[in-house]
């Protein structure tokens, strides 16, 4: 249908509203784009800014017209057609809400042209619960690209976060923080973003629950073999006893920390499970009594010292060290020297008590003020654990609803220039619940954002201009640090044990068996979630307190969660700077300063 621009503003005169002479067009579109014609447009138009009380038209009044009125009128048409199919027998809870809203939008038109009266008016319900809110509509606002209340029958906002009063506040800090200004340069310096593979990394989905246990026996067996192939070499060891050969004089046995029960590891309970190659496979139970200083958890690959003389027990005298890789040597094509703003923040994104996603359209709001260089964002987008993913309470399929989810966020921090990579996780409701997890698939990726945004798996290993990321959304340290036994006055920190353990195993997830609800297809751990080298700076996202620490070298950080049940939680920002090669002195941390803020 042709649209006459002039008529358009022949009938905007006619009425004595004032305009902006470029909105016209923006007029001209609706009217082909709802099927309207001039008068028809401009008499809804008049109706609207009527009833709004705006004098003015504006662009950001055209813009409530189309989404509070325009769109329903679309949606209405839409609900007509499908019914004069035939086919309105049935309609989902989305139709019924949808029909309810175009009602009272067009109730409103018509109380727009009337005088009310004191019998007809109708007083707005309004409650604690469900207030009455106003919709702020603007062109590249996040809240107009999220829109909770068109997969979610009860999308009303979260009280108790929003009565926090702790925005912004600083919780820890690592480095020469003082006085910093947080500030990133928004993806105007030159940053090379390039994933490390052991040998490659994963780039795709595959096939799980194939494996079989003798698959399983051997990925373990070749773990066992080949750090301690390392540690043979580092401490100069000359040979490894079998696990049941008896022995007067001591001994040096290789195996993996076992428990003998089903029960949970403590000190009367560890086995010494041997390697194939010296023991084949056997066990022995191992007596920690002489030993002082020991950290352990099942599946942890140990070389142990200790005398075993009726070949029935080992009684340990000495535990030897694990030996951490060496850091990633960069090269001319890991970018320039400057100095880069790092943003790590952790799902849930909104908090369990709602699904409107303030937290998320906060955290957009820091990341277009700070412009970082690189945001690094890891799930759960849509938590598999919220009250109303597992009661099935919304309206949209997941897949939907996450990539709304992710279009908010990519969409909201375009101006921001930011370079984003996300992380997925095992709770995302609508992905592959397998770990190693393949990154996501998104195929709607605007063409101007298909080189900012990057999709990585969980683990990952990512190098940010020759600085080395360890990234995993799985919560290592919840998993590892319930099944850990310690007698340790060195290292008192639980935490700081656990992040060693990691480093030394050179694994991403060293515990063995898992906790229950992973399902780990060992074939494709043995290729994807290795560590290839130690990493300059490892994220380890987790429901225990956030902290930044130093682990032999490596400054580990746990952001939290940028929710926690009902309550506002915290995210994680990192000045990085690569040490050139001119420097002759030894090796610093690239990590120049971090701190863990409050959102």
């Amino acid at each position: 249908m042709s649209v006459s621009v002039q008529q358009l503003e022949e009938e905007l005169q006619l009425f004595g509203l004032e305009y902006e002479k470029a909105l016209t067009e923006k007029l001209a579109e609706m009217c082909v784009l709802y099927g309207q014609n001039e008068e028809g447009l401009v008499g809804e138009l008049i109706a609207f800014c009527t009833s709004t009380q705006k004098a003015h038209l504006t662009a950001e009044t055209l813009n409530s017209f189309e989404h509070e009125f325009l769109s329903k009128r679309l949606s209405r048409a839409q609900h007509r057609a499908f019914k004069d199919s035939g086919h309105a027998g049935a309609r989902d809870i989305v139709s019924i809400q949808e029909l309810i809203e175009v009602e009272e939008e067009e109730e409103t038109l018509l109380n727009s042209y009337s005088t009310p009266s004191k019998g007809s008016r109708k007083r707005d319900i309004t409650t604690p619960e469900t207030p009455l809110t106003k919709r702020k509509v603007s062109t590249r606002s996040p809240h107009q690209l999220l829109s909770p209340s068109s997969f979610s029958p009860s999308a009303t906002p979260s009280q108790k976060y929003n009565l926090r009063n702790n925005r912004g506040e600083v919780v820890t800090s690592f480095g020469s923080a003082q006085g910093v200004s947080w500030s990133g340069r928004g993806g105007a310096g030159i940053i090379s973003l390039k994933v490390l593979g052991c040998p490659e990394s994963l780039t795709g989905s595959y096939k799980s629950m194939f494996q079989k246990l003798p698959d399983i026996r051997e990925v373990l067996t070749c773990k066992i073999e080949e750090l301690g192939s390392e540690l043979k070499e580092h401490y100069k060891i000359e040979a490894f006893t079998p696990v049941l050969v008896p022995a007067q004089e001591p001994v040096t046995l290789l195996g993996q920390i076992g428990c003998d029960s089903n029960g949970k590891l403590n000190n009367k309970s560890v086995i010494l499970e041997g390697d194939r190659e010296h023991s084949s496979g056997a066990q022995v139970p191992v007596d920690l009594s002489e030993l002082k200083e020991y950290s352990l958890f099942p599946g942890q690959v140990v070389v142990m010292e200790g005398i075993n003389t009726t070949g029935r027990k080992l009684v340990a005298t000495k535990l030897y060290e694990g030996v951490p890789l060496p850091f990633y040597q960069p090269t001319e094509e890991d970018g320039d020297f400057e100095q880069n703003m790092v943003l790590v923040a952790c799902g849930p994104y909104t908090t369990s008590d709602s699904i409107t996603y303030e937290p998320l359209l906060d955290l957009i709001t820091v990341i277009n003020h700070d412009r970082p260089d690189v945001c690094i964002l890891f799930g759960p987008f849509l938590d598999a654990k919220h009250e109303q993913v597992e009661n099935c309470l919304l309206t949209s399929p997941f897949e939907d609803v996450f990539k709304q989810c992710l279009r908010t966020i990519i969409e909201g921090t375009r101006s921001s220039g930011s370079l984003l990579v996300f992380v997925p996780s095992l709770r995302d409701v609508q992905h592959e619940p397998v770990y190693p997890q393949p990154p996501f698939s998104y195929f709607d990726l605007p063409p101007e954002d298909r080189k900012r945004v990057h999709f990585v798996s969980d683990p990952c290993t990512l190098s940010v201009n020759g600085v080395v990321f360890g990234l995993t959304s799985t919560d290592l340290l919840f998993h590892m640090g319930a099944e850990e036994i310690s007698s340790s006055s060195r290292t008192p920190d639980r935490f700081s044990r656990i992040l060693k353990h990691i480093l030394t195993q050179r694994s991403y997830y060293p515990l063995y068996p898992p906790q229950e609800d992973m399902a780990i297809d060992y074939e494709n751990f043995y290729s994807y979630a290795q560590l290839p080298v130690t990493p300059d700076v490892f994220v380890v996202p987790s429901e225990l307190r956030y902290f930044v620490k130093d682990v032999l070298g490596c400054v580990c950080v746990n952001p939290g969660r940028l929710t926690k049940g009902q309550v506002g939680g915290t995210y994680g920002r990192l000045y990085i700077r690569r040490q050139t090669t001119e420097d002759g002195e030894g090796r610093r941390s690239p990590c120049v300063t971090a701190q863990v803020v409050r959102i």
